[in-house]
């Protein structure tokens, strides 16, 4: 099924985090704080300004991005659990 999110909203995967720790200690599944960077899966259009003019996302298809811990909205597309979430949410894009 495709999904495109309306206005100022972008679908993201979330990012697996590594399994150990930088020392090498392994993390249990039950310990793991679910990670907080993504994939931009799909972006609307962007929001309209007074005059009606489109304001573009500043985030595009594949961008690497770190996001606040509460942020958005867990949804279930074909069985793959994805968030949903306006750009304000996004606190930045990684490179």
């Amino acid at each position: 099924m495709a999904f495109k999110p309306l206005h100022d909203r972008v679908l993201v995967r979330r990012v697996e985090s590594d399994e150990k720790t930088s020392g090498g200690l392994i993390i249990p599944d039950s310990a793991k704080e679910k990670p907080a960077e993504g994939l931009v899966v799909s972006v609307g259009a962007g929001t309209r300004d007074d005059d009606g003019e489109r304001i573009a996302l500043d985030v595009k298809e594949g961008d690497k991005i770190l996001f606040g811990k509460w942020s958005g909205t867990e949804i279930s597309i074909d069985g793959e659990e994805l968030l949903i979430m306006k750009e304000s949410d996004i606190l930045g894009i990684l490179s």
